[in-house]
């Protein structure tokens, strides 16, 4: 039997720009922890689609875990703007608290 990852993997082969796709293998390796992945089809996802705020904190906390502070930062930020602009305050009030509490210097 297949992984999800595998399936994910073979259904981008056939439709790369396939957004949903990226979206959910993105999610998959963050299941596992594949940072440099997550990171790498999140900003191709972001590039694409026009998220509502949920990839931009998933992306926000690949680059904390890599040590990527300031990307981290300017993530959250740009996650509080996209999920304001979709109507989802509560969002971009976890993104804002995430930032007074983990980044406030």
């Amino acid at each position: 039997m297949q992984s999800r990852i595998e399936v994910f993997k073979q259904m981008l082969e056939s439709d790369p720009n396939n957004t949903m796709v990226m979206f959910g293998l993105a999610k998959e390796y963050e299941k596992i922890g594949e940072t440099d992945e997550i990171i790498s089809l999140l900003e191709k996802y972001i590039s694409q689609a026009d998220d509502e705020g949920n990839a931009y904190g998933m992306l926000a906390k690949a680059y904390e875990s890599k040590g990527l502070r300031e990307k981290a930062i300017e993530t959250y930020q740009k996650g509080i703007e996209v999920s304001l602009a979709h109507g989802h305050p509560s969002m971009a009030n976890d993104y804002k608290m995430t930032l007074d509490l983990d980044f406030g210097d």
